[in-house]
């Protein structure tokens, strides 16, 4: 193997993915934590003492509890490199989610021990399932009541289609939980004990089958024969069947209470993918030892609030990056140096001098990058774009303060160029007026809280009537300016003309009255997700 081959071979770059309040955040930490790469985790019962997650750096996530914007984790673990971004935990936010899920070569899919498959957890699990991304599904919560575990996995054959395969299997019911058999280690017993507050590592013991019927009664005897009945049924991992995303492992625990992470954490390296060769826009795959490529798939301004600087993080797709080369940006042609290249612990930073397949590597002053840009070394590529999400919350955004217009402009562009909400404008009321485009209206929230603290320019929002957007060319503009229940705006960064509507059914009735009109989905997925509800 060359040198990239076997770097790429020890990498594990996944994301954690849920409805909101199933726990990620929390197992952001957990995962960290027993990766020894944090002392004491974030999250601490009571809420005068709760402090704020690792991955939570913004202030506005600190104080309402809640994952809005995706962060990158490096750490190692069993001499590998695991790259965990963790993602925003309020649907309102999953076309950053989405963005995310283009940078990962698996998932961790948690569920709520006591609701199952939630709506917003097969939204994601389907864009899992379009880019045929591994999933290793996580039972959390089993600390407290909830449903029968053998219920749970005939769940998630029926929403998702999957096969799942338990690795461990909890002993007890949810609110009794004892420990696991490691089905994946002989039927190993292993006990947990929690540690105060869930903030260390809870302690593990490994215990006979002799000793788990003396110690754990009629739950053992449950846990064991519902384990062999199993074994006997044939849901047993698969290696084959879980890459072509035909069955997911299933690991039960509790984050909060770290029981079952370091068995999860054993998973991502036994099972896992690591990174593979990425295919580019002409169909092809670059290989993991060609010059180096990268993709955008994030772009993060003022994390540090003292430098106000400008953050792209880049999946790292082939080759070796090293701090200081001179790389081309595919999207302009133009030469991109990459004096400052950083690694990520939430807001925390390391300085990295060289990255391989699988890193994320964040690019400081990256004014020229957007979200789904390459960045190549050597022969040309360029990888498929990441696609908008067809926004459906619509407001005029106005600064209240005239003497802050230039900070006004400056805000909104920077947003704008991080992905934070569409911006559109209009001849109609011009660039002191441009029109917000969101998927969710707390999106609306984030912009109003940034551009107050990080810009000084505070603002005022408009609602405007419109519920959903459509790819649409001149001459179709021409047809919708002077339709009532309709509009035509021009995205800010490209110039695509957006037709928005009240509604589905007066989309409809134009497309009726004038059949020639072109009116295209603005995502290129089709599958029935939050990423296309338009």
């Amino acid at each position: 193997m060359t040198d990239v081959a076997r770097q790429a071979a020890r990498r594990r770059t996944f994301a954690v993915i849920s409805h909101p309040d199933a726990g990620k955040s929390t197992m952001t930490e957990a995962l960290a934590l027993h990766a020894s790469a944090i002392t004491q985790a974030g999250a601490v019962h009571g809420k005068a003492g709760r402090r704020g997650v690792t991955s939570d750096w913004m202030e506005m996530e600190r104080a309402r509890g809640i994952s809005i914007t995706s962060a990158a984790l490096r750490f190692e673990y069993r001499d590998h490199v695991f790259n965990l971004v963790d993602t925003p935990g309020h649907a309102d936010f999953s076309e950053d989610t989405y963005r995310v899920l283009a940078a990962v070569d698996c998932a961790v899919m948690l569920i709520d021990a006591a609701k199952g498959m939630e709506p917003q957890t097969m939204k994601l699990f389907e864009v899992c399932r379009h880019r045929r991304i591994p999933v290793i599904t996580f039972v959390n919560k089993w600390d407290r009541p909830g449903r029968e575990a053998l219920e749970l996995l005939d769940e998630i054959t029926e929403r998702t289609g999957l096969r799942p395969t338990p690795v461990t299997w909890p002993i007890g019911p949810g609110g009794a939980f004892h420990g696991v058999v490691d089905r994946a280690a002989g039927d190993k017993v292993i006990r947990y004990t929690r540690t105060p507050g869930g903030a260390t590592k809870a302690q593990e013991t490994e215990l006979t089958h002799e000793q788990a019927a003396a110690e754990f009664g009629d739950d053992w005897t449950r846990a064991r024969d519902e384990s062999d009945l199993l074994g006997a049924i044939g849901a047993d991992h698969d290696q084959k069947e879980f890459e072509s995303h035909q069955s997911t492992p299933v690991l039960f625990g509790a984050a909060i209470t770290n029981f079952g992470i370091g068995r999860l954490l054993n998973a991502m390296v036994d099972l896992a993918p690591a990174p593979s060769p990425r295919e580019d826009v002409s169909g092809g795959a670059r290989p993991l030892e060609s010059p180096f490529s990268g993709l955008v798939f994030k772009v993060q301004a003022n994390m540090d609030p003292a430098h106000r600087d400008r953050i792209a993080f880049v999946r790292v797709c082939s080759g070796r990056f090293e701090r200081g080369m001179v790389l081309t940006h595919a999207a302009t042609g133009r030469p991109f140096a990459t004096k400052y290249a950083q690694a990520m612990f939430g807001q925390e930073r390391a300085t990295v001098d060289e990255a391989f397949p699988g890193d994320v590597v964040g690019l400081v002053n990256a004014t020229a990058l957007r979200p789904g840009d390459t960045l190549f070394e050597g022969p040309a590529v360029t990888y498929p774009p990441i696609p908008s999400f067809a926004p459906e919350h619509f407001a005029v955004a106005r600064v209240r303060n005239a003497g802050k217009s230039k900070q006004f402009r400056r805000g909104i562009d920077q947003l704008d160029g991080e992905g934070v909400i569409q911006v559109l404008r209009s001849d109609l009321r011009g660039d002191q007026a441009p029109v917000l485009a969101a998927v969710g209206p707390m999106q609306f929230e984030v912009v109003q809280h940034r551009m107050a603290t990080e810009f000084g320019a505070e603002i005022s929002l408009d609602r405007l009537d419109y519920s959903l957007a459509r790819r649409t060319d001149a001459a179709s503009a021409e047809h919708l300016v002077r339709q009532r229940g309709a509009e035509v705006l021009a995205r800010s960064h490209d110039g695509a003309l957006l037709a928005v509507f009240s509604d589905r059914w007066r989309m409809r009735s134009l497309q009726s009255d004038h059949p020639n009109l072109v009116l295209e989905p603005l995502i290129a997925d089709t599958t029935d997700t939050g990423a296309s509800r338009a």
